[in-house]
């Protein structure tokens, strides 16, 4: 593993431990029910992808959790800045993650042909 991709996972890990902690001090109570699953930055660690569990949200809920998280991204980011001392953050983008619910489709097909 190079150093770039070193210092990639540690910018994800303390993405992971700051983004839940600066949705929970956020005032909007619907958004503290979000839990969030994964980050991905990318190479030069400029833009990083939020990736948030689905759990049993419709889609107009999905929607308007986008919406308010779209709205709170200033807010996070700069929670993670000053937490960090960053010069600056990268610019969060927020996603249902659809690929749990994808590997159990794929997984009930695998036992429906184990049945046959």
């Amino acid at each position: 593993m190079t150093e770039a991709q070193i210092k990639l996972k540690r910018t994800e890990s303390l993405l992971l431990e700051l983004i839940p902690e600066a949705i929970g001090s956020l005032n909007d109570k619907r958004l503290h029910e979000l839990n969030i699953i994964d980050i991905k930055c990318s190479r030069g660690r400029s833009d990083a992808k939020v990736y948030i569990d689905p759990a049993s949200f419709s889609a107009q809920e999905k929607s308007d959790f986008l919406k308010l998280l779209k709205k709170a991204r200033p807010i996070i980011e700069t929670f993670c800045m000053k937490d960090q001392g960053w010069f600056r953050s990268p610019t969060l983008t927020f996603e249902f993650d659809e690929q749990l619910k994808k590997v159990q489709n794929i997984e009930e097909l695998f036992k429906k042909i184990a049945k046959e």
